[in-house]
């Protein structure tokens, strides 16, 4: 499968909390850490996401925001992924960071290059990324004939 979103995450849905509306689905990643997705009740059912179900998060750079020194902050975003940024590819007015997460993924992330200067963010740094699970899209493998 080929899309435009820059990050793709495989794991295992580790949990489903069904909702009247929406269901929250954790995936577990092939690392260890978790992702939450906020998805349709129909998305749920149509994709079979039970636990144990092998399944891949999408998340476009544009939805991943950065940040540093957040030891002592409670944030509403439930996925906060910590690594350490591996590169950093500047453009005219943006810059596409590269962070390598804890659990041996990566994920990619566009902000400004105003923000890249102001975090501090090079390579060999600590960041997080923090992803609202609204924002993540999942999917599962289709078995082939």
């Amino acid at each position: 499968m080929k899309t435009s979103a820059r990050n793709r995450l495989a794991g295992k849905v580790g949990a489903v909390q069904a909702g009247a509306v929406n269901d929250e689905v954790e995936l577990t990643l092939a690392g260890g850490g978790k992702l939450v997705a906020v998805v349709t009740r129909g998305s749920s059912a149509s994709l079979g996401l039970q636990v144990g179900v092998e399944a891949f998060a999408l998340i476009k750079a544009s939805s991943v925001i950065l940040a540093v020194d957040t030891d002592d902050v409670r944030l509403s975003a439930r996925n906060q992924l910590v690594g350490t940024v591996s590169r950093v590819t500047p453009g005219a007015v943006n810059a596409e960071v590269v962070l390598d997460l804890d659990g041996g993924e990566s994920i990619a992330a566009v902000i400004t290059l105003e923000s890249v200067k102001a975090l501090g963010l090079a390579p060999g740094s600590k960041a997080t990324a923090l992803i609202k699970a609204s924002n993540v899209l999942l999917g599962v493998p289709v078995a082939r004939a």
